[in-house]
């Protein structure tokens, strides 16, 4: 049996090794007396982290990863509705605690942007006990969600929606489980904040301050560049189309020729520039 000072230190001493959110809920706790170090920290995927604290294997994470390392977890866990972290040491079940989730500030304003801006479908995919993820998907009005996920399920989730005619999947997501679904998706969106760095190098887009609603920005953002690019493109040949022809005509002449070429360019890098003055909010 531990206390809960020195559990605590156990858990915080491996949690500090790991980017994700709850660890960083978990350090906020503070315990009292000297903190104890966690070396040889490995991350098992979807599952949590294994290391070495005081000379003792600890293991911290999900009920799958407790029943893969034959540890025992009590049945009462589940009956809880919260995220657990559960703690092995060295080969026994130590403890738990429970986190409980927070929406974003900005969650509703983000699904309700979103689907302003012509998404069809807004799923969600969690690792998180199904329970929870059918709790925030009701509350903020998400068409489909499925909870307790791997990331090879999230990854086959994912796969089925790209193998339906038409779709194109944009993901979001900010840990080092999410890595293989952000980079199979479409368009895969990385949290840059509280996001691992496996998450942020592999994904196309990063949002830097881990709002939510900033998605629907960037997807404004990405139409309007798109627009100024086809703009850019039906100008520039249609210039030299028009030369060629008063070219052929024996009407244009070296200066013609010289505007349809950096002219073009000029106006179109001009053109560009409109970017930097829209406003998207």
């Amino acid at each position: 049996a531990f206390a809960k000072a020195d559990f605590m230190k156990y858990l915080m001493a491996m949690e500090e090794k790991s980017t994700h959110p709850i660890a960083k809920a978990i350090m906020e706790y503070k315990a009292e007396g000297a903190d104890y170090d966690a070396t040889e920290v490995t991350e098992i995927a979807g599952k949590g982290l294994k290391g070495t604290v005081n000379g003792k294997t600890v293991l911290v994470g999900n009920k799958a990863l407790m029943t893969s390392n034959a540890i025992d977890v009590p049945s009462e866990t589940d009956s809880i509705v919260e995220s657990i972290v559960m703690v092995g040491i060295d080969g026994k079940f130590a403890g738990y605690v429970t986190i409980a989730d927070e929406l974003k500030e900005d969650a509703h304003q983000a699904i309700k942007e979103i689907r302003a801006s012509g998404i069809i479908k807004i799923i969600m995919l969690s690792g998180d006990k199904d329970s929870i993820t059918q709790q925030v998907a009701k509350e903020l009005g998400i068409d489909w969600a499925k909870g307790g996920l791997l990331p090879e399920d999230k990854l086959n989730e994912v796969e089925k929606l790209k193998a339906q005619p038409g779709t194109k999947v944009a993901f979001i997501g900010d840990g080092i489980n999410d890595a293989p679904v952000l980079a199979a998706s479409d368009v895969g969106i990385a949290m840059g904040g509280l996001g691992s760095d496996v998450a942020i190098e592999t994904a196309d887009v990063i949002i830097q301050n881990d709002q939510p609603s900033k998605i629907a920005r960037a997807i404004k953002i990405g139409r309007s560049t798109r627009s100024i690019v086809w703009q850019n493109i039906v100008l520039a040949f249609g210039v030299k189309i028009i030369v060629l022809i008063l070219g052929a005509g024996g009407l244009a002449t070296m200066w013609e020729a010289v505007f349809a070429d950096v002219g073009v360019a000029l106006l179109a890098i001009l053109n560009a520039v409109r970017l930097q003055k829209m406003k998207w909010d």
